[in-house]
């Protein structure tokens, strides 16, 4: 018998920012927006840590801001 291993994954308390000193939630941005961990933290030292912000600089919109 074969024993599963569980990993759990960190929603982020602010899903507004992305902490990238916490790897669970690296590793679950990556996944929201099926990129590289390298491709996230670029994103982020381009727009900042907005989750809408780099989600738009990852998708090459245009960056909006109000």
């Amino acid at each position: 018998m074969t024993a599963m291993a569980y990993v759990f994954e960190t929603i982020p308390a602010d899903r507004g920012l992305i902490d990238l000193n916490d790897p669970r939630e690296v590793s679950w941005w990556r996944k929201q927006f099926e990129c590289s961990e390298e491709q996230l933290r670029k994103a982020v030292e381009q727009v900042g840590n907005s989750s809408a912000t780099v989600e738009q600089w990852l998708d090459g919109r245009k960056i909006v801001t109000i």
